[in-house]
C-alpha cells in the first residue's frame, strides 16, 4: 500500500512512468515529473483521489490509457505542446476538473477522454485535432459551450452525450462524420452551427 505518499517528485534521469506506478495512492496530493521523461503509463496515477496538482514537461508525448481515472481531486492541468494524443479514459470521472486546454500538438481525442467530468466548463480544443472519440465528453454536464475546430473530421458517437449545461455547439468546415447520439440529452442546446 502507498497510502501514506502525500508527495512526489521525479527527476530529469527518469524516461518513463510505467504502468501502475501509483495506482491508488489515495493521499498523494502533488506530483513533479522531470524533463527526461516522455510517456506515462496505463494507470500510472489511478484513483490517486487527493491529487489536485501534477507538473507533466514538454517532454512527456504519450499518457497512456486511464492515467489520471477517478482523480477526482485533481481540478486543472495543463498538456504540453509535445503530447499528441488524449488517451483512452485519461481524464475518466476527474470530477473536479473545471477547464481544460487541448494544445495544437494533439491530433486526437480518445474514446472516453474526458468522459463524467461533471465540473468541467469550458474545453478548448487545438487545432491540431482532427478526431473526437466515442463518448470523449459525455456527461460533462457543467460544460456550456464548446468550439470544434476547422481540422476535425469526425465527431464520434455519443460525444457530448448528457452534457445538459452545453447551449452552444460550433462545429468547423471540415466535418464529416457526426455520429450516432452525439448530442443526445443536451436538454439546454440552442443553437448548432455548422461549417
Amino acid at each position: 500500500s502507498c497510502s501514506n505518499l502525500t508527495s512526489v517528485e521525479i527527476g530529469s534521469g527518469c524516461t518513463s512512468i510505467s504502468n501502475y506506478a501509483f495506482q491508488n495512492c489515495s493521499n498523494l496530493t502533488t506530483v513533479e515529473i522531470g524533463s527526461g521523461c516522455t510517456s506515462i503509463g496505463y494507470r500510472a496515477f489511478y484513483s490517486c483521489s487527493n491529487l489536485t496538482g501534477i507538473t507533466i514537461p514538454d517532454s512527456v508525448t504519450l499518457i497512456g490509457t486511464d492515467v489520471f481515472y477517478n482523480c477526482d481531486g485533481l481540478t486543472g492541468i495543463t498538456i504540453p505542446d509535445s503530447v499528441t494524443s488524449i488517451g483512452y479514459r485519461t481524464f475518466y470521472r476527474c470530477s473536479s476538473l473545471t477547464s481544460i486546454t487541448i494544445p495544437d500538438s494533439v491530433t486526437s481525442i480518445e474514446n472516453s477522454a474526458f468522459e463524467y467530468c461533471s465540473k468541467l466548463t469550458t474545453v478548448e480544443i487545438g487545432s491540431g485535432v482532427t478526431s473526437i472519440g466515442w463518448y470523449a465528453f459525455e456527461a460533462c454536464s457543467s460544460l456550456t459551450g464548446v468550439t470544434i475546430p476547422d481540422s476535425v473530421t469526425t465527431i464520434g458517437w455519443c460525444t457530448f452525450r448528457y452534457c445538459t449545461s452545453l447551449t452552444t455547439v460550433t462545429i468547423g468546415k471540415s466535418v464529416t462524420l457526426i455520429g450516432e447520439y452525439a448530442f443526445y440529452e443536451c436538454s439546454s442546446l440552442t443553437t448548432v452551427t455548422i461549417g
